[in-house]
């Protein structure tokens, strides 16, 4: 009897677990003949929020536990390299699936690639055109050592196939964080609860509407004039509407270590600890507008058709714009306040849920996967 075919799937930070939570299971049923072995890198780390996600997406604990933790990028991507080939040459898997676009992506797709271990990259295509962003580079060179490219919306199979990449080798599939998204949505509390957990109960008023703002990326937090502009703008907008601030632990070292924590008192301006998956389900559902810089809450708040500005100058994910309910907002404070204003007064733009956002991309990606492995074992016997 053969055995099955092995898959070590790579991990890194909260958003990877929102992607390859459905990839797991998808790969679970006997009839796939796959066995998946998950590998935590430890790029990003947080002990109370990894056990809430893990318990959360009904993931079970990983295999491995690389505990990279934070670094330069260079040493950080040295440090995964190092420590997860060791775990290829235990494990003999048939393939490395990777997700996203952190730095330990590129670091496992690179060291298999050099053991002539096949890379399926799911959220393959992806591009903001900014060389600036360290994400871009690693989503550029994952792409070109992959074998397998699944991509989440039409822009990425247009960059791969521009870029050189057989067309064999690429699968439109749809989102696969977005059947997370669909899976959790049900049990995601209301605002209200969200707040009477966090002791800010009455904070909003009953059906009043609030923003929502996430702000992580060093292009925005590690600039003090930048940060203080951003923030700025959050106090004079919460003057007009109460604005919800879960605060990223890199943000809240940035205010204090530049001086801006006053800024973080504002009465109508509440910061949050960190908040669970489901709970930010729960806020982002009922916002009035949610402001951000990161991708995935762009391709969250499309899925929940409400409004989003994005505190950047480009998104590598252009359908949320083109389809969906997001807006490039840029930097500047007196353009976000002006299109919050008008989202307060006129209601912002829901759009419509792009192709393949489904539910079903992991199915997909399991079923293609499957399908590939199956003839390659063929070729080669």
């Amino acid at each position: 009897m053969l055995r099955p075919y092995r898959i070590v799937c790579v991990i890194a930070a909260r958003p990877n677990l929102m992607k390859m939570a459905p990839l797991l299971r998808a790969f679970a049923p006997p009839e796939t003949q796959v066995e998946t072995i998950l590998v935590h890198t430890g790029q990003h780390y947080d002990s109370d929020m990894d056990a809430q996600f893990f318990s959360a997406l009904e993931l079970a604990q990983p295999a491995y536990r690389l505990e990279v933790g934070s670094a330069s990028h260079a040493v950080q991507t040295a440090e995964v390299m190092r420590r997860f080939e060791p775990v290829l040459e235990q494990t003999v898997p048939s393939a490395v699936l990777v997700v996203g676009d952190v730095n330990s992506t590129l670091a496992c797709a690179l060291t298999a690639a050099k053991r002539e271990i096949p890379v399926l990259h799911v959220e393959a295509g992806l591009r903001s055109f900014d060389r600036s962003m360290p994400e871009e580079i690693n989503r550029v060179l994952t792409d070109q050592l992959s074998e397998l490219l699944f991509t989440s919306e039409a822009s990425g199979t247009s960059n791969l196939l521009r870029e050189g990449v057989a067309a064999h080798r690429v699968h439109f599939v749809g989102n696969v964080m977005i059947d997370t998204l669909l899976r959790q949505l049900p049990g995601a509390p209301s605002a209200e609860q969200v707040l009477l957990q966090a002791h800010l109960a009455g904070f909003v008023a009953d059906g009043a509407p609030y923003a929502l703002l996430t702000l992580h990326r060093p292009a925005n937090v590690d600039d003090p004039q930048r940060l203080r502009a951003l923030m700025t703008a959050m106090v004079k907008l919460s003057e007009e509407m109460p604005v919800l601030f879960p605060l990223h632990p890199r943000t809240r070292n940035m205010l204090k270590h530049y001086g801006l924590a006053e800024l973080m008192d504002a009465p109508r301006l509440a910061c949050l600890p960190p908040q669970s998956y489901q709970n930010m389900l729960g806020l982002m559902k009922s916002a009035c507008v949610v402001l951000t810089d990161s991708g995935g809450v762009q391709e969250e708040t499309t899925a929940l058709r409400v409004p989003c500005l994005t505190l950047r100058d480009n998104t590598e994910r252009p359908v949320t714009v083109s389809e969906g309910s997001n807006a490039i907002a840029g930097r500047d404070p007196a353009v976000i306040l002006a299109l919050c204003r008008d989202i307060l007064r006129y209601g912002g733009k829901v759009g419509r849920i792009p192709q393949y956002w489904d539910g079903h991309a992991a199915g997909r990606v399991a079923s293609i996967t499957t399908h590939w492995l199956q003839n390659r074992r063929e070729r080669r016997s």
